[in-house]
């Protein structure tokens, strides 16, 4: 092969650099292409999708709820993002979390469980001038000192409410198991004592069942469960919950939106909050945990083989089907009767969007039901801002209390309207 000589050389002299330079830029592009598409920076705000029949009360709602019906604005520069939604949440809860100050309860159960709630009295008067109690459900894993938490307990006292917040049973730490299970994905056992302890221990309270993910979930299986649950509650908020443990098993096994590996990051988390209880499992002779089961458990990737090896087990379930079939929400819900707000996002990385075609039907067929989708937020992230920084306060916190304050004065209005009839008669 010849030699290229001095001159040849020469001649690629003036175009190398200007090659250069244009990789450099076509590189630039290439990554603000990523950061653009990665950070959903083009999708435009909007409103969320209301799914809801025409009725007086809807009617009302609408015009007593604005933040159903106006804009969402997440925070420019990330909040687009379904992901960092879901992950600044998981990592942080809120921002500037206050401390609200709540004592703890503890309720023994008919198989030796020891359920805790912990009870935050409300700062002033609630607008109606009623008694109202919030009665809360959290997240898988999670209970009263979780900072979403703090951050709604602390803004619904400060709009007259007493709180009561389920600590899911064997979440709390440093708090020994005292039977041979945990919570499980649609128990109402402990929701059901907390409601129960409310309603005795305040004779004239009225009830908001709030429920977030899982325990969503819960909530709206306590309700349609027994019509005598829907006693004294006037209205149910569920958010970013998935309906159907079954219909979720496939889709939480998909690489679409990472929900595999959020899956094996929720795994990480049962796994060791489970290993956390190890030797109560193991050690009372009613339980239905082995050895071989906490073996199969080290292996586990996926919440839905935890679920098959230890999860149904506490409640003698003989397949996850079965497990799945009969605690999801999704066979009990259609016989709520009490106003029912669904709020999911359509960013939701764990919650499929076929999944949310359950509350859509529900919105359609049902009177009582409204369905909000909005097109931001993740999973119960929700923040909002101006372009780096959120607020304090998240989308979701304000939108439950303003529904739940139109809810209230909604009963008040129609009781007084009764009572005027009852006089005139």
């Amino acid at each position: 092969m010849a030699a290229l000589e001095d001159g040849d050389m020469n001649t690629f002299g003036p175009e190398l650099p200007a090659m250069f330079d244009g990789m450099k830029l076509a590189a630039v592009a290439t990554v603000l292409y990523v950061i653009v598409r990665c950070l959903n920076l083009k999708s435009t705000t909007a409103p969320p999708g209301i799914i809801y029949q025409d009725t007086p009360l809807s009617r009302y709602l609408f015009k007593t709820c604005p933040m159903l019906t106006k804009e969402y604005i997440p925070p420019l520069l990330w909040g687009k993002s379904g992901h960092l939604q879901t992950a600044l949440y998981g990592k942080m809860g809120r921002v500037n979390t206050p401390t609200p100050f709540g004592v703890r309860k503890f309720l023994p159960m008919q198989d030796g469980a020891t359920a805790t709630f912990d009870l935050f009295e409300p700062i002033g008067e609630h607008s109606t001038g009623d008694d109202i109690t919030m009665v809360i459900c959290p997240g898988i894993g999670n209970h009263s000192e979780q900072n979403y938490i703090r951050t709604f307990v602390d803004h619904s006292q400060r709009q007259g409410y007493r709180c009561a917040v389920l600590n899911h049973l064997g979440a709390l730490p440093n708090m020994e198991l005292t039977s041979p299970r945990m919570f499980t994905y649609g128990c109402t056992w402990e929701y059901a004592a907390m409601v129960a302890y409310i309603k005795q221990a305040f004779p004239q309270t009225l009830l908001v069942v709030v429920g977030f993910s899982l325990g969503g979930n819960i909530v709206c299986k306590f309700l349609g469960e027994h019509t005598s649950n829907q006693d004294r509650v006037l209205c149910c908020v569920s958010v970013c919950q998935g309906y159907s443990a079954l219909r979720a098993q496939e889709t939480f096994l998909q690489w679409d939106q990472c929900r595999r590996l959020y899956n094996f990051v929720l795994a990480d988390k049962m796994k060791k909050l489970i290993l956390s209880h190890r030797s109560s499992l193991l050690s009372m002779k009613s339980s239905n945990i082995g050895d071989a089961d906490l073996n199969r458990l080290y292996s586990a990737t996926s919440l839905m083989q935890i679920d098959d090896s230890i999860m149904r087990k506490f409640h003698d379930y003989s397949s996850l089907k079965e497990y799945y079939e009969k605690e999801s929400c999704v066979h009990y819900i259609h016989n709520v009767t009490v106003p029912l707000l669904l709020v999911n996002s359509s960013d939701d990385p764990l919650i499929h969007q076929s999944l949310l075609a359950i509350p859509r039907t529900l919105a359609e067929k049902m009177p009582n039901v409204i369905f909000a989708l909005t097109q931001h937020g993740g999973h119960l992230g929700f923040f909002e801002g101006a372009v780096l920084f959120p607020q304090p306060l998240t989308w979701m916190d304000k939108v439950i209390v303003e529904y739940t304050n139109a809810i209230c004065h909604w009963e008040k209005d129609c009781s007084q309207a009764d009572l005027s009839t009852l006089i005139l008669m």
